[in-house]
């Protein structure tokens, strides 16, 4: 018999990165990995041509327009890569039978809530890139109400651009860092959620809908920051400040904590703590 094929877009992106280095451990399925360049998620045609001649049982869309504050001025390919590329691939795989699991963000919220957000919480996104994203998440229920969206937050990983590393680089270059304290959530390992994806897809249980999936913890930016700093043995000096003195482009969330209680209690996961996972982070980029 032959094996599922998983087609994983957006491969070189940090999930897409963490997906190939765990494919290993998954060895009854086929693993094709796809970037922006192999596939150019937005024509319709091309994405349908794919998918015929492949066949894939599964699709992981990894692909997403990540640049919050370039969004603002980017919006048309922001809607592009987030929302019609999404929609685009959730028809394809409809049509072929294909699951698909595609990842969504914390964005979609408007950060005012006091309490972690469930899947079915009233959503308001407060810039560019969280109504991208959100009009995604619309898209592809629409197109494939089987699919299973999993949102996520403040995603890291030893691999591509993101505030681990830029932390633990701006520490060497300067012995003073400004970082906000009013804004918190739960930082997410891209291994951590790579893992819990393969765990859903392998369990041979598909309950369609939206899931919410970050480490487990509840801090600041602030307090990240020194986390990183206490882990990768840095000298340098933090302070904590309120985001109204450091103005982007895009507004953030002040609040994106996620209830993780649904993904949990429906495939059975075990979400490791955000400090046990950060620690492993920075001794691979440390290593690297």
């Amino acid at each position: 018999m032959e094996k599922p094929v998983i087609l994983v877009t957006g491969s070189n992106g940090q999930l897409g990165k963490e997906l190939k280095q765990i494919a290993d451990q998954f060895a009854s399925f086929n693993f094709v990995f796809a970037s922006r360049e192999d596939l150019k998620l937005h024509h319709f045609g091309l994405v349908e041509n794919f998918f015929a001649a492949l066949k894939p049982q599964y699709c992981i869309n990894c692909a997403a327009y990540t640049a919050v504050d370039k969004a603002e001025a980017e919006e048309d390919m922001a809607m592009l890569v987030n929302a019609e590329a999404v929609g685009n691939l959730a028809a394809v795989c409809k049509k072929h039978q294909t699951k698909f699991i595609h990842i969504s963000t914390d964005y979609v919220f408007d950060g005012e809530s006091e309490t972690p957000y469930k899947e079915d919480d009233a959503t308001g996104p407060i810039n560019l890139y969280g109504q991208s994203k959100l009009l995604g998440e619309q898209l592809c229920m629409k197109e494939d109400a089987e699919a299973i969206i999993i949102r996520t937050s403040w995603v890291y990983s030893e691999f591509g651009h993101n505030f681990v590393k830029t932390m633990m680089r701006l520490m060497q270059e300067r012995n003073e860092l400004n970082v906000v304290s009013d804004q918190i959530g739960s930082p997410t390992y891209a291994a951590d959620l790579a893992k819990a994806i393969m765990d859903i897809v392998s369990s041979g249980k598909w309950e369609s809908g939206v899931y919410h999936y970050s480490n487990e913890g509840k801090i600041s930016w602030y307090q990240f920051a020194q986390a990183i700093k206490e882990l990768s043995e840095s000298k340098a000096v933090i302070h904590p400040i309120l985001t109204a003195e450091y103005p982007t482009p895009a507004k953030r969330p002040k609040f994106s904590l996620l209830n993780k209680d649904k993904i949990k209690t429906v495939f059975q996961l075990q979400i490791p703590d955000w400090k046990d996972s950060l620690q492993i982070c920075i001794r691979r980029i440390t290593n690297a």
